[in-house]
């Protein structure tokens, strides 16, 4: 396994100081860090090229230029077949609602939608508006003893008038990653579309949409060490029948006409330094991967190797901070507590403190320099099965793999003196 250490040294914020500590962020589900290549990315757009696209000068050239770079960057992350697949905007909320609104418009009255009860918000809402077209929102039930997808709820909700699935990768909240490849199947199975939410998911672990099959799946480049952008990968062949809301002057080609407006061009090319990035990781880690992967080349290969080296890393902490948690009298584990089903999620832990409330508790941790996050993070519907809510939610502490062991003893030892 490489040594990651190397890497953490590349995030300028890991240096920052609180009280005299140095800084531990394990609110990287809320949004991570970036590498200072992202930074000098950034920077060398906002500074050298920056202007609007299709003008007949060198600004505008370049940043047309950049734009053909990151739709094929994150292409290769994906593993598209062609960039046209990519639709980039500011995040995945505003561009699930317009997906949500395009395939709104060729629903009709009875046609039916199924979404979990372990999404974020932006999973459920945009879908939820379309009851007033008539649409039936049918809700999969999950397991709220360990946050797990129930299966038998799931496959109860489909009926010949089920026209898609929106289903999470990894849960924001919980860290349950599930079996997304067998719920596009059971889609496409009764005739439906599949969206895969792969926000949370995007950070721990190498994504191939043509394995999956999923017709759609977004992530947002702000959770895998990138600006805050959004990307939304769809089937060519099914963007290409859906109807675009855009302006009459935008192009009508794919993927123009689902990228409303101006780009966040400096933060798109801030999106290429987080590819770059992953790139040299897979690099650097192809001796201990060199007889995997053998069906990727080129950017494709070392993306999925960094992703998997990544993944592997991971969850060498998520078993020490299971094992530290769980060691603890005054807390309490919501989600995946087996470390056998290390496999089935991602190091993202949803915990309550006895005797405080979650904003209490996150409090008091930042007292010792350690950020984690607290309500609900938009995961209202696991909040509310689970009956958090109106508690507060909890306290969720998200690890990625520029965090290390030593900071999860620091964590520890602050949880048991609360």
């Amino acid at each position: 396994m490489i040594d990651f250490s190397r890497y953490r040294r590349q995030f300028p914020a890991l240096q920052q100081q609180h009280n005299g500590k140095t800084v531990i962020r394990f609110d990287n589900a809320a949004g991570t860090q970036v590498p200072q290549i992202v930074i000098d990315r950034v920077s060398d757009y906002l500074g050298g090229y920056n202007a609007n696209t299709e003008g007949m000068f060198e600004a505008s050239i370049r940043t047309d230029q950049m734009l053909e770079q990151v739709h094929q960057a994150m292409a290769d992350f994906l593993n598209a077949r062609s960039w046209r697949e990519i639709v980039l905007g500011h995040n995945m909320t505003t561009l699930t609602q317009m997906l949500s609104r395009s395939i709104g418009r060729g629903l009709s009255e009875g046609d039916e939608i199924i979404v979990t009860r372990m999404d974020h918000d932006a999973n459920v809402a945009p879908w939820l508006n379309l009851a007033e077209r008539g649409v039936e929102i049918r809700f999969a039930d999950i397991h709220p003893e360990n946050v797990t997808l129930n299966w038998e709820s799931l496959r109860s909700q489909f009926s010949a008038k089920t026209k898609l699935v929106a289903i999470t990768y990894a849960s924001n909240a919980f860290g349950t990653v599930n079996d997304v490849a067998e719920v596009i199947r059971l889609a496409h199975e009764h005739g439906a579309l599949c969206l895969v939410d792969a926000v949370h998911y995007g950070p721990h672990g190498p994504i191939d949409v043509q394995k999956l099959d999923c017709d759609f799946l977004v992530c947002s480049g702000y959770k895998f060490f990138g600006p805050h952008t959004g990307i939304l990968y769809g089937k060519e062949k099914v963007l290409d029948q859906m109807f675009a809301y855009k302006v009459r002057p935008q192009h009508d080609n794919l993927p123009d006409r689902f990228e409303w407006g101006t780009l966040n061009h400096e933060g798109l090319a801030g999106l290429i330094g987080a590819i770059e990035y992953f790139d040299r990781i897979g690099k650097d880690a192809e001796k201990d991967y060199a007889n995997e992967f053998s069906e990727y080349s080129g950017r494709r290969r070392s993306l999925k190797i960094a992703m998997t080296a990544i993944r592997d890393y991971e969850r060498t902490l998520s078993e020490h901070l299971l094992n530290e948690l769980k060691g603890l009298e005054n807390i309490t584990i919501y989600g995946l507590a087996d470390p056998e089903r290390l496999s089935e999620r991602v190091p993202t832990f949803g915990v309550t403190v006895s005797g405080r409330t979650p904003r209490e508790a996150a409090a008091e941790l930042w007292k010792d320099a350690i950020c984690v996050w607290d309500g609900n993070y938009y995961a209202l519907e696991p909040m509310m099965r689970l009956g958090l809510e109106e508690r507060g939610g909890a306290v969720r502490i998200s690890l990625v793999h520029y965090n290390t062991h030593e900071e999860i003893d620091r964590l520890a030892a602050a949880l048991h003196a609360l």
